[in-house]
């Protein structure tokens, strides 16, 4: 995600007010000792399992959640969810394909040099896209055709995918957020891949858990998104690898 948007956009804090409010009423993914024993690992590099070289692929593409805005190397999330899936004896190699301020179409663009780029090919791309065309405003069918051509292009090479979505802030509009909401979903259930349906659902709206522009997780945050999802990454690795 971009911190800065158009005129026409709405003030990010209002957007993120309304998106923490929405999830404050959804049930929380991930667990606290979860969350404290991938902290713990984070914070004692012995602790974490290094990715065997054998280790199947797993490529994270997205946008400024995946590649670690303002963090340190290693407290990413494809980094910290590596570490954790190899602490839990789940061989994994997460790459971490993540561009700051991508758009659906900016990564529809680079996909394909991404892919063919890659020194070995992914057994899973995780697709984690959306939140720039929201912040924006940008048509929801621009968006839902980006994310249908991305999916097509992996189910192409054989890729097994796995979609982290998102969801529209309620101050853009009840007839934006209709046609924004199920295109995950939606996609999910057509093309027969798993979901986590909000991946910032473990942190918006607790500032001890985001940076300081209260959109991108800091490293506590990324702890929390990755107790919350490696159980479902993990799954659809196995999937995969059958």
């Amino acid at each position: 995600m971009r911190t800065s948007l158009p005129a026409r956009s709405l003030p990010i804090r209002l957007l993120l007010t309304s998106l923490a409010a929405m999830a404050l009423g959804a049930c929380s993914r991930g667990t606290a000792p979860a969350a404290l024993e991938t902290r713990e690992a984070a914070e004692n590099p012995a602790k974490a399992a290094p990715a065997p070289a054998d280790a199947p692929v797993i490529l994270a593409f997205g946008d400024s959640l995946y590649a670690g805005y303002r963090l340190q190397p290693g407290e990413s999330y494809p980094a910290k969810l590596e570490a954790a899936l190899n602490r839990a004896g789940v061989k994994a190699r997460v790459v971490n394909a993540g561009v700051s301020g991508d758009t659906t179409a900016a990564a529809r663009e680079r996909l394909v040099f991404t892919l063919d780029g890659q020194a070995a090919k992914p057994v899973l791309a995780l697709v984690g896209l959306g939140g720039n065309d929201m912040l924006r405003g940008l048509p929801p069918a621009q968006t839902r055709a980006n994310l249908e051509a991305i999916v097509a292009e992996l189910e192409r090479r054989k890729i097994a995918v796995m979609l982290t979505g998102m969801l529209a802030a309620p101050n853009l509009g009840a007839d934006y957020a209709k046609a924004f909401n199920p295109i995950w979903p939606e996609l999910a259930k057509a093309h027969k891949v798993p979901l986590v349906p909000f991946f910032l659902q473990p942190v918006i709206g607790n500032d001890n858990l985001l940076l300081d522009d209260h959109i991108h997780p800091n490293a506590q945050g990324v702890d929390r998104i990755v107790a919350a999802t490696q159980g479902e990454v993990a799954q659809a690795l196995k999937a995969a690898e059958k």
